[in-house]
């Protein structure tokens, strides 16, 4: 059974963030950048169990670009709640 994807306000903020930067680079590129995030969730539906980060916090990385997305899985009601999205080389401490 797949999972239920919600999505926290830093996270679509986050998601905005880059691809505003990305369309700033090259043209269409934060559209490239937004599919990929959304068949990274895709992916997460139907297997979200990648390795405990810190705290209950689980990372995916987006295929083809510098991003992890943060997440934590709850089991029992079947939902993942994503955080955050944060540049691979963005200090972790920063919010």
């Amino acid at each position: 059974m797949a999972f239920k994807i919600i999505i926290y306000h830093e996270a679509i903020d986050d998601i905005q963030a880059a691809i505003d930067y990305y369309n700033e680079q090259q043209s269409g590129l934060g559209k490239r950048f937004h599919t990929k995030v959304k068949s990274t969730f895709k992916e997460l539906k139907t297997n979200p169990f990648f390795q405990v980060r810190y705290d209950e916090v689980r990372c995916r990385l987006v295929n083809k670009f510098p991003y992890l997305v943060h997440f934590v899985v709850n089991e029992k009601e079947k939902t993942i709640a994503i955080y955050r999205l944060k540049h691979t080389s963005m200090n972790p401490e920063k919010k």
